[in-house]
C-alpha cells in the first residue's frame, strides 16, 4: 500500500503572490460500504449482509450520539466529536444558534495506534510512476 502524490503549483498570497510548488496527495478511488462489508465477511464467519447491517447501525448510532454532544470512541479507528463554526458578537445576549452558528462539522482524532503508524511514515510514489 502506497499513497500517490503529485506536484502542484500554488500562489502564495502572503508573500506577494509568489509561485511555489507543493506535494499534494492524490486519491485513487472510493471504497463503499458494500465493498468493505464483503472484505470483512471474507475475513470472519459473518455473512456480508450481517457485516453491512452492523456498519449501517454504527453509522446511525454515531449520528445519534454525536448530535447528543457525546464523543464517540471507536478503539483503533479513533474518536469523533461534533463541532461548529460561527460568528462572534460584542454582546453575549445577542448570540443565538440560528444566527451565529454557520456550519456544523465532525472532528476526527485518530487512535494512538494510527497516529504512530502515520508518524512512522507512509510509502508514497509520484503520480504516473510506480517505483
Amino acid at each position: 500500500m502506497s499513497l500517490r502524490y503529485r506536484i502542484t503549483k500554488r500562489n502564495n498570497s502572503i508573500k506577494n503572490n509568489t509561485e511555489q510548488y507543493i506535494l499534494q496527495a492524490v486519491n485513487t478511488g472510493t471504497i463503499d460500504l458494500d465493498y468493505i462489508s464483503e472484505l470483512i465477511s471474507n475475513e470472519c464467519s459473518l455473512h456480508e449482509v450481517d457485516v453491512k447491517a452492523v456498519l449501517i447501525a454504527l453509522g446511525l448510532k454515531l449520528e445519534f450520539f454525536l448530535t447528543d454532544g457525546k464523543i464517540v470512541e471507536l478503539g483503533d479507528i479513533g474518536r469523533f466529536k461534533m463541532g461548529f463554526s460561527g460568528t462572534a458578537s460584542n454582546d453575549p445576549t445577542t448570540l443565538t444558534p440560528k444566527r451565529n452558528i454557520k456550519k456544523y462539522h465532525i472532528n476526527y482524532q485518530p487512535s494512538k495506534k494510527l497516529k504512530q503508524r502515520l508518524k512512522a511514515g507512509v510509502d508514497t510514489y509520484k503520480e504516473g510512476r510506480r517505483d
